[in-house]
């Protein structure tokens, strides 16, 4: 890997032991700090606090990301459509964040919720986060200690304006999925429509290729190396086009396209992904595992 993929990697990513290292030079430190956010969310148990209290990082500040990182409103916007503004400050103001610090987010495994944080404190216009490499199962691997408290940190003073970040809207994604590349980061078998647990649709956005986001991580839950990334893009992005990236409701997108950024690539988010789009009957549905 070169070292301009070295310093892009790190921009994105810390290690748990750079971590643990960070968060100790800071405790004997007056400077700016570093917020570890605790994102834990799955389909099948969307609140995480539970596993939260049981154990985590030190210091770190539980994010609900149905009700911090997601707005909710008419089945017509998606199962998470984004927060605005003056809500995300809210949010962002009880985990302490200030305009100086920086952020690290993870969650339970393989970042796939954790992502969704980076996306939307990013496009909100607050630029200095990173995730955990592995989430909370590389800090417990390094032998790093947990804690059970639920902090309360002191009131953050940050303000975060959303709209800094290039994203679809339902209207042109699929005048996208025609002329560009727009990925889709679900399990193949939803994308083809054999199976639709969530949605009231089966099936994908026409001219949508496949593109699920585990395979991005390995088999540790740690994002794969830069090389690997940028071969795998390579397969199903035409050179200098431009890609967008869909899911479900706008939550696994976020961790396809931070895999897209570890290779230098800047995408675009719909954030409403399948959701959205399957709430709308006038709108055509693609089934298959082709395009």
């Amino acid at each position: 890997m070169s070292e301009r993929d070295d310093a892009a990697r790190s921009e994105l990513l810390v290690s748990a032991e750079e971590l643990h290292a960070l968060l100790d030079a800071e405790a004997h430190s007056d400077g700016p700090r570093t917020r570890v956010l605790d994102v834990r969310w799955t389909l099948a148990h969307p609140s995480g606090h539970r596993d939260f209290l049981a154990g985590h990082i030190p210091g770190a500040v539980y994010v609900d990301l149905e009700s911090e990182l997601s707005d909710h409103g008419p089945e017509s916007l998606g199962r998470h459509p984004l927060p605005g503004g003056e809500a995300l400050t809210h949010s962002a103001r009880r985990w302490g964040l200030h305009p100086e610090d920086s952020v690290v987010a993870y969650d339970g495994g393989g970042n796939l919720a954790s992502a969704r944080l980076w996306w939307v404190l990013r496009d909100a216009g607050f630029p200095r986060v990173r995730l955990l490499d592995g989430a909370l199962p590389a800090w417990t691997a390094a032998g790093y200690d947990l804690e059970t408290a639920e902090p309360s940190p002191a009131p953050g003073t940050v303000i975060l304006s959303p709209g800094h970040s290039s994203a679809l809207a339902l209207e042109a994604v699929g005048d996208f999925a025609r002329e560009h590349t727009l990925l889709d980061a679900r399990a193949p078998e939803r994308y083809a429509g054999e199976v639709e647990p969530l949605d009231p649709v089966a099936g994908h956005i026409p001219g949508a290729v496949s593109f699920p986001a585990t395979a991005n991580l390995d088999g540790g839950g740690r994002f794969l190396g830069t090389a690997e990334l940028r071969e795998r893009f390579s397969e199903v992005v035409p050179e200098g086009d431009r890609v967008g990236f869909s899911c479900g409701s706008g939550i696994t997108a976020s961790h396809a396209l931070f895999a897209y950024a570890l290779t230098g690539g800047e995408g675009a988010l719909f954030p409403g992904s399948w959701s959205q789009w399957s709430n709308h009957p006038e709108l055509p549905v693609a089934t298959g595992y082709a395009p």
